[in-house]
């Protein structure tokens, strides 16, 4: 993937230390599955990064957010309930496709 991680936004903060503000983001990382694209679609695969079973988080400053990315779920052989709300995709999921067709310079990049 190009030396770059996958990590969804939940939330914007800042710190002020020794008089500078520091702008950071609250994110949930998304490791690679795999050593290459899945074979089928041609994109790469990224599941959620787990610690002792539990999703892992970082705190990084907002100038290491180079672009916004796409991901698709990768959906197993049960249908989804019918009140599922596409706002839970990113917890209800353990694998997503990284959409390559959404932004013409990932396929370069990723």
């Amino acid at each position: 993937m190009g030396g770059m991680l996958i990590g969804r936004v939940l939330t914007f903060l800042s710190f002020l230390h020794n008089g500078v503000k520091y702008p950071c983001a609250l994110v949930e990382w998304f490791f690679p599955v795999g050593e290459g694209p899945d074979p089928v679609m041609g994109t790469w695969v990224v599941q959620p990064k787990t610690v002792a079973g539990k999703r892992g988080y970082g705190l990084i400053h907002t100038d290491c957010i180079v672009r916004a990315c796409h991901l698709m779920p990768v959906f197993g052989d049960t249908s989804l309930p019918v009140d599922f709300s596409y706002v839970d995709s990113l917890d209800a999921f353990n694998a997503y496709y990284i959409n390559s067709l959404v932004d013409y310079h990932s396929h370069e990049t990723l």
